[in-house]
């Protein structure tokens, strides 16, 4: 892996990072299963580092990693376009989903979230297929299976508490047009 594509796996990552000290409101706190959810996003930088130092193989060598290399480039700059895509979409600071007191003011069905019901969760999916490309390894790909897992987990826990919401029946037609983590094209 070369330093560039480290530097920009790690940036990437730093982004995702600071985005609840920097962006969603405060008024809950970190609890285990918040704790569950962030800890690929803690562990992924350190293990790309152990990759690039030559502690840990990775699966790819020569013109393959290279290749690997240039489309990984290509899912982590998608990855922090549509992190500050969505960051522009939001007037106002949004909660944590691990806040169980929050209730739902609004939904936002513009800008990122258009075609894609949880756009932040997108861009950290693509953040871990961006960094298992740069360094095709069994933790990097284990990671990515269980930050997959942990944010369908999570996705859906807040989709049940949207349709149990004032708003209940707009969400339900809203998840008809809107895929969960990949945009739909065609309106249900």
């Amino acid at each position: 892996m070369s330093s560039a594509v480290l530097v920009l796996c790690c940036l990437n990552f730093a982004a995702v990072g600071a985005l609840p000290a920097v962006f969603f409101r405060k008024d809950g706190r970190f609890n285990a299963l918040w704790w569950l959810t962030a800890a690929p996003f803690f562990l992924c930088p350190p293990v790309l580092l152990a990759i690039f130092l030559g502690y840990l193989s990775p699966f790819a060598n020569g013109t393959l990693q290279a290749l690997f290399e240039l489309v990984s480039v290509c899912f982590s700059t998608a990855s922090l376009a549509l992190l500050f895509f969505t960051l522009g979409t939001h007037h106002i600071p949004i909660a944590l989903w691990h806040q169980e007191n929050d209730a739902p003011r609004h939904i936002v069905m513009y800008g990122a979230y258009k075609r894609i019901r949880h756009p932040f969760y997108a861009s950290f999916l693509l953040a871990f297929i961006g960094a298992f490309l740069a360094a095709p390894h069994w933790t990097t790909l284990t990671l990515l299976v269980y930050a997959f897992s942990i944010l369908n987990f999570t996705a859906s826990k807040e989709e049940a508490r949207l349709r149990q919401s004032a708003f209940g029946a707009e969400y339900e037609t809203y998840m008809r047009n809107a895929g969960r983590f990949w945009p739909k094209w065609i309106d249900a």
